[in-house]
C-alpha cells in the first residue's frame, strides 16, 4: 500500500496558514464569531462576516483596520432559506464561494423545560440547528457544483454532550449539531468537504464575565479539572487545525476544548 499524499503540506511550526481562502463566519459580530474573524484574518484568509446587523459589521472593519481590506460583510438571517441564498449570491458576485465555514451563529436561553414556549424552543433550536444546516447546505451546494473542496466548522458545545438545567433546547440544539456533523461528514466526503465541529467549554466573555465572578460562577468554575474558564485564545489553534490543510484527513470529527470539564465527576 502506498501511503504518500502528494497533497499535504510541508509542516512548518506555527505555519497554519489560510493565504488565498475565503472563510465565511456566521454570527460574527460578537462574542466567539469577533474572535474567530480575528484569528481567520491573521492566518492571511478573506473573510466574509455575516449577520443579521450589517451596521455591528461594518464596524468589524474600524475594529481590524490592518485587515479592512479583507474583510467582506453580507447580512444573513440563518433561520431564513431565502435570506441564507442571498447571502451566498452576494458572496458569488464579490468573491465566490468560501472554501472555509464556521457556522456560529447560536442563541441560548436560560429557563425551565415546564416553562418554557414552543416560541422559545423553535428561536433557540432555529438558529443553533437548522441554522447550521441551511449555511452549510448551500456552501456545499456551490463548492460540488464548482468542484471545489471546503473544510465546514461547526460551533457545537460540551452542552452536546452533557445536559445541565434550564438550558434543554440549546443542549438538544448542540446534540444534533454534532450528529449533523458526522452525517454530513458521510455524505460530502466524496465531494472533498470536510465536516467537523469544535465543542467549546465555559468561555469567558463578556456576557458571562459578572455571573463567572459571582459565587455561583466561582462553584461552576471550580468543577472544571483546570480550575479557570477557558479563552478565546484557547480556541485559536484548533479552529486553525480543522480550517486548515493540515487537518485534511480529518472528518466527521469533534475538538473539545474545554479545560477537561467534560472528564469532571457527576
Amino acid at each position: 500500500m502506498n501511503n504518500s499524499n502528494n497533497t499535504n503540506p510541508d509542516f512548518k511550526q506555527g505555519s497554519f496558514r489560510l493565504d488565498g481562502k475565503v472563510a465565511l463566519v456566521t454570527g460574527a459580530a460578537g462574542g466567539l464569531g469577533h474572535s474567530f474573524t480575528r484569528c481567520l484574518l491573521e492566518a492571511g484568509a478573506r473573510v466574509v462576516v455575516s449577520g443579521r446587523r450589517r451596521e455591528a459589521l461594518e464596524e468589524l472593519k474600524t475594529e481590524f483596520p490592518t485587515y479592512a481590506d479583507q474583510i467582506h460583510v453580507v447580512t444573513m438571517d440563518v433561520t431564513d432559506e431565502a435570506s441564507v441564498a442571498e447571502a451566498f449570491d452576494a458572496m458569488a458576485d464579490e468573491i465566490g464561494a468560501p472554501d472555509v465555514v464556521v457556522s456560529n451563529a447560536g442563541v441560548a436561553t436560560s429557563m425551565k423545560a415546564l416553562d418554557l414556549k414552543a416560541s422559545d424552543w423553535d428561536r433557540v433550536v432555529d438558529t443553533n440547528l437548522k441554522g447550521c444546516w441551511l449555511v452549510c447546505n448551500e456552501a456545499a451546494r456551490r463548492l460540488s457544483a464548482a468542484s471545489k473542496s471546503g473544510s465546514f466548522i461547526m460551533i457545537s458545545s460540551i452542552l452536546g454532550r452533557r445536559v445541565a438545567g434550564n438550558v434543554a433546547p440549546y443542549a438538544a440544539a448542540k446534540a444534533g449539531v454534532e450528529h449533523l456533523t458526522r452525517a454530513l461528514a458521510l455524505e460530502w466526503a466524496r465531494h472533498g468537504i470536510r465536516v467537523n465541529a469544535l465543542a467549546p467549554g465555559y468561555i469567558e466573555t463578556d456576557l458571562n464575565r459578572e455571573f463567572f465572578a459571582s459565587e455561583p460562577g466561582q462553584k461552576m468554575i471550580r468543577r472544571i479539572p483546570q480550575r479557570r474558564l477557558g479563552r478565546a485564545g484557547d480556541l485559536v489553534g484548533p479552529l486553525l487545525l480543522l480550517a486548515s490543510d493540515y487537518s485534511n484527513y480529518m472528518t466527521g470529527s469533534t475538538l473539545v476544548v474545554d479545560g477537561g470539564h467534560l472528564q469532571s465527576s457527576l
